[in-house]
């Protein structure tokens, strides 16, 4: 009998990719309960954690068990009960290309390939997938690319994009091949990641003709979340943010992938886009910084200190040290953006998925500025849910 959902991961045997094929395998065998998946005790229609599946791409060859084994995210005891259905899981070659992801290495990629023949081969991977599963959603969870402007002209339609990948364009990123080849199957997208991707003009206009969802971008899952919940709170007390200062150390995949400079603008580009929209003004002093720390592994640090006025023109300071699990918290949001995606496409809803936008740091939207405020992304998420 098929699955229900097949989730194709980019990067699945990073730290969340693994995570998430362990979290799944452990609620099968009935040895953790759904603590931390934010959906799980609504009464919808969503797919069942039990009926989902995983198969995905990436760089590095090795089975879902030894790369868990390397990432040390799961204790012992939980790694002893899924390494058989870990180790079952080898990664599809990926699509690579080091101008836009340097720091990150790995012998299972095709470099070389024209962009058609990428493509090509990702729409291979997904019309096998399909054949074992009733549905399928790609979620990419690949380290972040570099940054890339959004203006340049392949970008701007769906035919310009279509002769940029003809004619083999440097511009064309790995991140935006996943996303069209999903789009051009009819498979709903979502991307965790900070790196441009279905969120260019071209593509967002080709998943709404062929009404496919997509959503993204790069997961809302510690500081940002939050500063999102922190900052209309403050607002709603009429108390000025005069400073805002946020600084992570993490020492995982991702933390190396983003001691490049060209990815981390990427990621800091991301979190930065909050709090104008919650607040109302631009914080002058609104700094972020991101740092790789190697000891710290998946256990993420983050620090804020938040200056702000009040009545008199009194100021005031508020600290958060946020000691979190990076993959813990991204893991059971990845799933339910896929159980999302899925339940959007049975309800025959293509394109932008506005509605998602409470598991993201800079959402999409079909025009205009995002919601950024964690309880009012929340109501709209339950509210389509409900409807």
């Amino acid at each position: 009998m098929k699955s229900k959902l097949g989730v194709a991961i980019v990067g699945i045997g990073g730290a969340v990719g693994t995570t998430m094929v362990s979290g799944i395998e452990l609620l099968k065998q009935g040895l953790i309960d759904t603590c931390g998946l934010p959906l799980a005790g609504l009464d919808s229609d969503l797919i069942g954690y039990s009926e989902i599946e995983f198969a995905g791409w990436d760089l590095n060859p090795a089975t879902l068990a030894e790369a868990a084994v390397s990432h040390d995210v799961l204790s012992l005891k939980q790694f002893a009960a899924v390494e058989e259905a870990l180790a079952s899981v080898v990664p599809w070659r990926a699509v690579g290309n080091t101008s836009f992801l340097s720091n990150i290495e790995g012998e299972n990629f095709d470099g070389g390939m024209d962009h058609r023949d990428a493509i090509a081969q990702i729409r291979s991977h997904l019309a096998g997938f399909h054949e074992r599963t009733a549905e399928v959603v790609v979620i990419n969870l690949a380290s972040t690319e570099k940054l890339t402007e959004l203006s340049i002209p392949e970008f701007g339609s769906t035919e310009a994009f279509e002769a940029a990948l003809d004619e083999n364009s440097p511009a064309v990123s790995p991140a935006m091949l996943y996303a069209y080849a999903a789009i051009c199957e009819g498979i709903p997208y979502g991307n965790f990641t900070p790196s441009i991707a279905a969120d260019i003009p071209a593509l967002m206009r080709l998943a709404e003709t062929k009404g496919v969802p997509i959503a993204g971008k790069d997961g809302k899952t510690g500081q940002t979340f939050i500063k999102t919940v922190l900052a209309p709170a403050l607002r709603s007390r009429a108390l000025r943010v005069d400073g805002w200062y946020s600084t992570n150390i993490l020492g995982n995949r991702d933390g190396l992938a983003l001691s490049n400079e060209d990815s981390l603008a990427s990621k800091v580009k991301t979190k930065h886009s909050v709090l104008r929209t919650i607040l109302g003004y631009d914080v002058e002093d609104h700094i972020v910084d991101i740092r790789y720390y190697k000891p710290r592994g998946d256990d993420k640090e983050a620090w804020d200190s938040i200056d702000f006025s009040g009545f008199l023109g009194q100021s005031m300071q508020l600290k958060v040290n946020f000691l979190c699990k990076d993959s813990i918290l991204a893991a059971p949001l990845a799933i339910e953006i896929a159980r999302c995606l899925e339940f959007a496409k049975r309800r025959g809803e293509g394109g932008v998925q506005e509605q998602l936008s409470v598991f993201f740091k800079l959402p999409m939207t079909k025009a205009g500025e995002p919601e950024h405020a964690f309880h009012r992304q929340e109501a709209m998420l339950r509210s389509w849910l409900e409807a």
